[in-house]
């Protein structure tokens, strides 16, 4: 509902715009360039999405590969010490674990279409349990907080529309998404493990925080400490590094399991042409509806007006331009697609803005979407401090974006 108005703003507040500088400036050709912009903006979006067959085919068919190895059992085995922390009011044999445990672990993997799925039964499980059918428990919070903040391993189509849209190394934005997402994951489950009286002394869950903490930092230091010239190929290294390491330990698990890796690949390689077909009409839709916003000038406007909001704090405001994809990410992921493919192509997918809105896309989930689709499922209305939260983890996530696409990309 909230995209649907967000969309037909852009053409009512394109018309106004367009109309007062026909008036008011005599801009004769702001109709004309709205106009040709909807049939430029249509063919980009058919032209990618086409395009992303070969690529979606191909990973697609590796992470059918990946589950089918049971590497989301693996990882759910790897986190359920930590869970049990994080879901107190959950009985540990209960079906709930498993079924969270399961969702996060294919968020991991970035197998999408067996997340939402699985997300839903895990919502139900924890209904079962939920004393007050109308209203949001704290497991219930937590599980939603986990899924909104998007912690992703292999943010997959981020790099497949990098790869399409012409990127020299469309991997080299993995690390910085990875340590992002690690951000806001680790904010929002915090910010609620506090809100909700979680101990931070036990051993295990000081453990994890811990480790996940000197990870980063230690990340941190590496880049930090090298030349800028260096950081960037470090970081491609890194990434490919890797995700080929990924493919490698999916197909050695696959071939210990005696699973037919080739027959598995082709299994999971035939989803890949209907998923390039179905996002035509969502990226066609947000594309147009950007380039009309864009061409009227009203996007350009409303930049300027925070770029210059931000140079009077004395901020570099080098990251104004990709804000539109953060903006848009907490409502619509279809939405926050379009205005990153919008940025690589208005920039190119190798500046520095067309690299942070990919890291901004990867840096959280849709917080509204997941807080509509996941409560709306059980029939919870009143869902307390969950929003709050989700967007405290988005906002962390946002600020921890720019702060590494400097780090690595200016």
């Amino acid at each position: 509902m909230v995209l649907n108005y967000i969309w037909a703003s852009f053409f009512l507040i394109a018309f106004i715009t367009g109309l007062g500088r026909l008036i008011f400036l005599g801009d004769v050709q702001v109709f004309p360039n709205m106009v040709q912009s909807t049939f430029d903006s249509a063919s980009t979006a058919f032209e990618i999405s086409i395009g992303l067959t070969g690529v979606m085919t191909l990973w697609l068919g590796l992470m059918k590969v990946g589950e089918k190895a049971g590497m989301i059992d693996a990882l759910a085995r790897l986190v359920r010490p930590l869970f049990l922390r994080l879901f107190p009011g959950v009985p540990a044999n209960h079906p709930a674990n498993g079924s969270m445990l399961m969702n996060i672990s294919a968020n991991l993997l970035g197998l999408d279409n067996a997340s939402t799925p699985l997300g839903l039964k895990a919502m139900a499980h924890l209904q079962e349990l939920n004393p007050e059918k109308d209203k949001a428990s704290d497991a219930q919070i937590m599980f939603l907080v986990l899924n909104t903040s998007g912690l992703t391993i292999i943010p997959l189509s981020i790099m497949v529309f990098r790869s399409q849209l012409g990127a020299l190394q469309p991997s080299d934005v993995f690390v910085p998404i990875l340590l992002t997402t690690s951000v806001s994951t680790l904010a929002g489950m915090s910010a609620v493990a506090l809100r909700q009286g979680i101990s931070f002394r036990d051993r295990v869950l000081f453990s994890w925080m811990f480790l996940m903490l000197c990870g980063l930092g230690l990340v941190i230091m590496v880049f930090a400490s090298l030349p800028k010239d260096q950081v960037s190929v470090l970081s491609s290294l890194l990434g490919n590094l890797l995700l080929f390491s990924i493919i490698a330990l999916f197909v050695l698990a696959a071939i210990r399991k005696r699973i037919p890796v080739f027959d598995t690949f082709i299994e999971g390689a035939k989803e890949g042409f209907p998923v390039a077909v179905r996002i035509i009409p969502y990226l066609v839709a947000m594309l147009v509806g950007i380039g009309v916003f864009r061409s009227c000038g009203a996007l350009d406007f409303i930049l300027e007006l925070i770029r210059r909001s931000v140079e009077l704090t004395g901020f570099n405001s080098e990251f104004v331009n990709a804000l539109p994809t953060a903006f848009m990410k907490p409502f619509s992921g279809s939405g926050a697609r379009g205005m990153m493919v919008d940025a690589m192509n208005t920039y190119g997918p190798d500046s520095f803005v067309g690299k942070l809105a990919c890291t901004f896309q990867g840096s959280t989930e849709t917080t509204f979407y997941v807080l509509a689709v996941y409560f709306g499922s059980v029939g919870i209305r009143n869902t307390r401090y969950a929003l709050s939260y989700g967007l405290f983890a988005d906002f962390c996530g946002i600020i921890a974006a720019i702060f590494f696409a400097w780090l690595f990309f200016s």
